[in-house]
């Protein structure tokens, strides 16, 4: 007979619903209620018309009925917290909202509205953080509504404020202890203060051929590792001198770096395919010495042959000299395995030229080398009116034991012998 009679009342409601007669409604859920009032679902319809009606003190009292019936039903610890928002009871909002993250971390609207909260409250240190989990939230949303994108926006720039004079604030006092130091001592110390200050990103390996596990994945590797570093840079007129020679004598063996096979589909290299805008002559390739090119350069073979380059048969070394002609464009591109280090020499850099790996941009300076991890993502400009030109070679990565080596060595003389791999 009770359930009957609670049916009646409901499809009184209804009815008056249908007619817009909002305080008749309320008198059929009312009486509902006294036949029911342990229904969450019941007491959450007429919490929704209070909050319909304007009366957000009425709607709370009936969501937290609702919700201790039903605590672990998230929506109505939502509509507990927008109640108590507008019934001006601050307290309860939070309260609510922090019940909703208990039992789902990962609920986009309860973790908004209290960074919302914690933003409102001045505690803009625990809102910065927040937001943090908000946008990260957001990443997995497509099409969100033009007020929540234009919400989070806001979001990004309060963020960035409050990263921004956290990181004024650290640098300040971090500095006293890193006056005087080496940059190269403090690299990797400023690297993660960078990340953890969301002025930078860190970069991972990407190795489209062999990846060797547990390497370091620097960036920049530090020169200790390249004593002989010193005795190259001793040769960069040299060697200067002979490209200059080889570009007015021999131009002839300078080819495009980028050539696509037939039928590649358009990519990023495409604008490169075959053009001179990115040159290279190459004085060993994948192991084979050019002596065309070592001839016209004979110092720069000679020092080249004096260092420990990588070595393996039929793939390693290689060295080139690397010409990008003005207002050219190497797009960012990762390379085939972490086993080996990449060295630039710088020979001729007009001003407007720069290098980027990973997280970090340096100017290619004439005579001053440098090593770095080619699997981690790189790209080079030249935005000057002159050529700029770098020698390029490979050696084997300084954190790789010569066992290491050796064993590559032969794995890779053991592929390239064995029938199951596919010609290249």
């Amino acid at each position: 007979m009770m359930t009957i009679m609670v049916e009646d009342y409901l499809r009184a409601a209804d009815g008056a619903r249908s007619r817009g007669d909002r305080a008749e409604e309320a008198r059929q859920l009312d009486a509902a209620l006294r036949q029911a009032d342990n229904s969450p679902q019941l007491l959450n319809r007429r919490g929704m018309l209070a909050l319909t009606m304007g009366q957000a003190k009425e709607a709370f009292g009936f969501f937290e009925q609702a919700a201790q019936l039903d605590p672990k039903e998230p929506a109505l610890w939502m509509n507990l917290a927008t109640a108590a928002r507008g019934a001006g009871n601050s307290d309860g909002e939070r309260r609510a909202l922090e019940q909703v993250v208990t039992l789902d971390q990962t609920h986009f609207m309860a973790q908004l509205r209290l960074a919302e909260w914690e933003e409102r409250a001045g505690e803009l240190a625990a809102a910065t953080q927040r937001w943090g989990n908000v946008l990260a939230l957001a990443l997995g949303y497509e099409d969100l509504p033009p007020a929540l994108t234009d919400r989070l926006a806001e979001a990004r720039a309060f963020v960035a404020q409050r990263m921004s004079g956290f990181a004024q604030e650290m640098d300040a006092a971090l500095q006293p202890a890193m006056e005087g130091l080496d940059p190269g001592e403090t690299r990797r110390f400023q690297a993660g203060m960078d990340r953890l200050l969301g002025r930078r990103r860190i970069y991972h390996n990407e190795c489209s051929g062999l990846h060797f596990p547990f390497l370091p994945a620097d960036e920049f590797f530090d020169r200790s590792h390249f004593p002989w570093m010193a005795q190259l840079e001793a040769k960069t007129d040299a060697i200067r001198a002979e490209l200059l020679n080889l570009l007015e004598n021999g131009d002839d063996l300078l080819r495009p770096y980028v050539r696509l096979e037939d039928g590649t589909p358009t990519n990023k290299w495409t604008a490169l395919d075959q053009s001179l805008d990115w040159g290279a002559c190459f004085l060993w390739e994948y192991g084979r010495r050019n002596d065309a090119v070592c001839d016209l350069c004979p110092e720069t073979a000679a020092i080249l042959e004096s260092l420990p380059r990588s070595d393996i048969d039929g793939r390693a070394p290689s060295a080139f000299f690397s010409l990008l002609r003005p207002h050219a464009h190497i797009p960012a591109h990762t390379g085939v395995t972490n086993i080996r280090t990449i060295i630039h020499l710088p020979l001729i850099v007009p001003p407007g030229c720069r290098f980027r790996v990973g997280g970090e941009t340096r100017a290619w300076v004439e005579g001053e080398a440098f090593a770095f991890d080619d699997t981690i993502e790189h790209e080079a400009w030249n935005d000057s009116d002159a050529l700029r030109a770098v020698l390029i070679f490979d050696v084997w990565n300084p954190h790789l034991t010569p066992l290491e080596q050796q064993l590559l060595a032969r794995y890779y003389a053991a592929a390239d012998q064995s029938s199951h791999r596919p010609p290249e």
